[in-house]
């Protein structure tokens, strides 16, 4: 259990938020790689665990990754750790003295808190954790406002609730280094913003979509879906330092017009749209712009041009799907027509060819090494894995599951451009034997509402209807 290293090579204890699962892993893999640094963990490393043991960093590394993760809580200089409190003294006394001493010095302040995870202790028993520590050489002065250095005894006692042991699984003592950004969830919350749309994602999905998808300053991030309501995907980008741009089919959300999606609200204000958002975070200098286009239609030079791609395409049930065009006979307009008050015949936009155009689009527009980040819906009871659209330019890299319900779900997709693209490559997903199988979420929507008709007739059966 003793760490016996120097600066360079010290472990650290990353505690995450045990929500989003799923997305931990990706998430803190994507903050290491802007940092050229690898994941290198434990042996017993376990990813459901709400604490990662990380080898390999530096102090800067981990207040780097700290000041983006979301799925992060705190971050810690191990000094020692066991599965009982025998094993952790052992460890301490194990640990450099050399590496403590300068946080134990007599003109210094600190203080230690005690966290539990699935228990909670009672302020007695805390106190009798911390007087256990009397061993370490603390030669400072207590000081419980505003100390210079804070340590942290962390108990892990599972994660079942109906099952809480007596001691815990495993316990660990560290200094504590930094917090993660989990504020961020507040403060950008939707109830706070200026403007949103009838689908609006909450701001934790959207940090969380930009981390893994690398965004860092200076960078062009494109949304071709802006107009669902995710314009806190803009938003969330350009809180890192990206330069943030995207279109949409519909014009009346693109120019903040129309009907309102708050409650006892019924129209949009003068300001209500995707820019004012910006400006209230105080990042409307990296808004390029938004348009009105069609995500299936050519629109972009051809030669790459964003860092990244994040988006959340419209699945049929909030948001229609929709792109310009008509089944019927294609008629010439008059020599004269300016096109100035033309509104454009749509028709419907399959989910199959959302994603086809997505991904021939992002090997197109990426630069190499930029990253696609996006939703895919996904009707549960047929789900498997080859129902990801794939493409040769891109290198599939997480694969997160959010659940909505019993029957449905949503995947966070990230790739990766890996390869420039070539002739070959823009029809390659008809073959590829992953496209056959994910054309049966064309009738997504189907799905979705036959699943709450099930649910409720099936509640209505089990519930008794009074005799008359």
């Amino acid at each position: 259990m003793a760490l016996h290293c120097g600066r360079a090579c010290r472990q650290y204890l990353l505690h995450l938020a045990h929500d989003n699962v799923d997305f931990r892993l990706p998430e803190i893999k994507a903050l290491l790689s802007l940092r050229k640094r690898p994941f290198d963990t434990s042996k017993t490393f376990s990813e459901k665990s709400p604490f990662w043991h990380l080898n390999g960093l530096s102090e800067d590394d981990m207040r780097r990754v700290m000041s983006r993760t979301i799925c992060g809580k705190s971050s810690f200089e191990l000094w020692g750790h066991g599965t009982t409190t025998d094993e952790l003294r052992t460890s301490l006394l194990k640990y450099p003295a050399e590496n403590m001493a300068p946080y134990l010095q007599h003109n210094s302040t600190y203080k230690i808190n005690v966290y539990t995870f699935n228990k909670t202790l009672v302020f007695k028993n805390r106190i009798k954790k911390i007087d256990a520590l009397d061993f370490l050489p603390f030669k400072g002065t207590v000081n419980l406002k505003d100390p210079e250095h804070i340590f942290c005894l962390l108990e892990d006692y599972g994660s079942d609730p109906n099952d809480i042991p007596e001691e815990p699984f495993h316990i660990y003592f560290g200094r504590w280094i930094a917090d993660g950004q989990r504020e961020l969830i507040r403060s950008y919350s939707v109830k706070k913003r200026h403007f949103i749309g009838n689908t609006s994602m909450d701001a934790r999905l959207s940090f969380i979509m930009a981390n893994h998808a690398k965004v860092k300053a200076d960078d062009l991030v494109y949304d071709p879906f802006v107009g669902t309501g995710e314009e806190i995907l803009l938003v969330a980008c350009s809180h890192f330092g990206a330069y943030v741009c995207g279109t949409d089919i519909d014009y009346n959300t693109i120019h903040g017009i129309g009907k309102a999606s708050r409650k006892n609200q019924k129209w949009r204000g003068p300001d209500e749209n995707i820019r004012a958002n910006l400006r209230q975070y105080g990042t409307e200098s990296l808004y390029v712009d938004v348009m009105v286009s069609d995500a299936s239609k050519p629109v972009w030079r051809k030669n790459a041009q964003f860092d990244a791609i994040v988006t959340d395409p419209p699945y049929g049930i909030r948001e229609s799907t929709r792109r310009t065009g008509s089944h019927k006979d294609i008629i010439k307009p008059p020599v004269d027509f300016s096109g100035e008050s033309h509104v454009p015949v749509s028709m419907a936009y399959h989910l199959s060819d959302i994603f086809a155009d997505l991904l021939n689009f992002a090997a197109h527009h990426l630069v190499l090494g930029g990253r696609l980040v996006y939703w895919l819906p996904i009707y549960r009871p047929e789900y498997c894995e080859e129902m990801v659209p794939l493409h040769p330019c891109l290198t599939l890299i997480s694969n997160c599951e959010q659940t909505l319900s019993s029957h449905t779900s949503r995947r966070l997709i990230t790739m990766e451009k890996t390869k420039e693209p070539e002739d070959s490559d823009r029809l390659s997903h008809l073959a590829d034997p992953h496209f056959t199988p994910y054309q049966g979420h064309n009738s997504f929507r189907e799905k979705y509402f036959s699943g709450l008709t099930k649910k409720n007739t099936k509640d209505a059966k089990a519930t008794p209807r009074n005799k008359e």
